[in-house]
């Protein structure tokens, strides 16, 4: 890391985030989570990326009043629809036959054992699996209040909220692995895809 970066970094939680997220949280000691932003509806934040036998595939969770304008720590997950089981299934079926399925897929499918009720909740306990099955020691803080463009305590830190979202394309330069399905790489899936198909590789891989 430039020794002239700030040390931590500033960014919104997302659901399983992707590879070139926590390349980005391996450059930093401390995470700072943006807990204070309001949900943004059609990003990471409730849906997330993997491989299965037909195509790339979004998993969505689906939640209640998701309006752009309620903080996204009152976010509750819509536990009437059955979407725990097919994720659980979904992650089951394209990564079954994975060489590392056997040693990550218990701890990850008893996430969806509990039903959490409020979304930055689950994605905080996603996370905080994801640094563990990593070997990742990182200083988690959560925002303690928005951190406006003008303000002052930004410079503290990288600020990339926003920088990874479905609708605007990434330049990454992560090299192929192998995946599960497919004869064409599909970058900057799941972590889940970079888990399950490169294990103990995975730290090697991220720090590229």
């Amino acid at each position: 890391m430039d020794q002239h970066q700030p040390s931590s970094l500033l960014i919104e939680l997302h659901y399983f985030p992707c590879v070139h997220f926590f390349s980005l949280l391996n450059q930093h000691k401390t995470i700072v989570l943006e807990a204070h932003e309001t949900f943004q509806k059609q990003s990471y934040r409730n849906r997330t990326q993997i491989l299965s036998s037909q195509k790339v595939e979004n998993l969505l969770i689906p939640v209640l009043s998701g309006n752009s304008h309620l903080p996204i720590r009152d976010i509750r997950i819509d536990h009437s629809q059955k979407w725990r089981v097919i994720h659980q299934r979904a992650i089951c079926s394209a990564y079954g036959k994975s060489p590392f399925f056997e040693y990550y897929s218990e701890d990850i499918l008893a996430l969806y054992d509990n039903p959490v009720p409020f979304l930055f909740d689950f994605n905080l306990e996603v996370l905080t699996l994801c640094l563990k099955l990593l070997k990742w020691k990182k200083n988690i803080l959560l925002s303690s209040d928005y951190q406006n463009i003008e303000s002052e305590k930004r410079y503290e830190f990288t600020d990339l909220r926003g920088v990874i979202h479905p609708k605007k394309e990434l330049q990454t330069n992560f090299k192929p692995y192998q995946q599960v399905f497919g004869r064409q790489f599909e970058p900057n899936l799941s972590i889940l895809d970079l888990l399950f198909c490169e294990g103990n590789n995975c730290n090697p891989y991220l720090t590229r």
